[in-house]
């Protein structure tokens, strides 16, 4: 099991384009002196558990992303990115919509 720490992150809603319905978190990492910003989206969420400081992400290839309460939103080098996959992602009619920060991510499964 990979476990993932993101400076930012959002959570994208997919579906479709024959593509289930399925929410993903695009997650960003800002870059130091020797090392350029870097993004990752995960499988699919399955699970979220929260704690005080965070929420846990579980995804289908069971990677956990554990993300900031508080750090909701992307980087400028993540922005980018994710428009030209939301693009990309609508030229094949498959819808991308980004979920609002106070979205309930506990019930984000059991939502749609």
């Amino acid at each position: 099991m990979n476990e993932y720490t993101p400076d930012r992150w959002l959570v994208v809603k997919i579906h479709g384009g024959g593509w289930p319905l399925t929410y993903k978190v695009f997650a960003c990492w800002y870059g130091g002196y020797l090392d350029p910003d870097s993004w990752k989206m995960n499988s699919g969420i399955t699970k979220v558990i929260e704690s005080k400081k965070e929420y846990a992400f579980h995804g289908f290839s069971g990677s956990v992303y554990k993300c900031r309460k508080g750090g909701y939103g992307i980087s400028s080098y993540g922005s980018m990115v994710l428009l030209s996959i939301m693009k990309k992602s609508k030229e094949a009619e498959v819808t991308m919509e980004i979920m609002p920060e106070e979205t309930d991510w506990m019930k984000l499964i059991e939502a749609d």
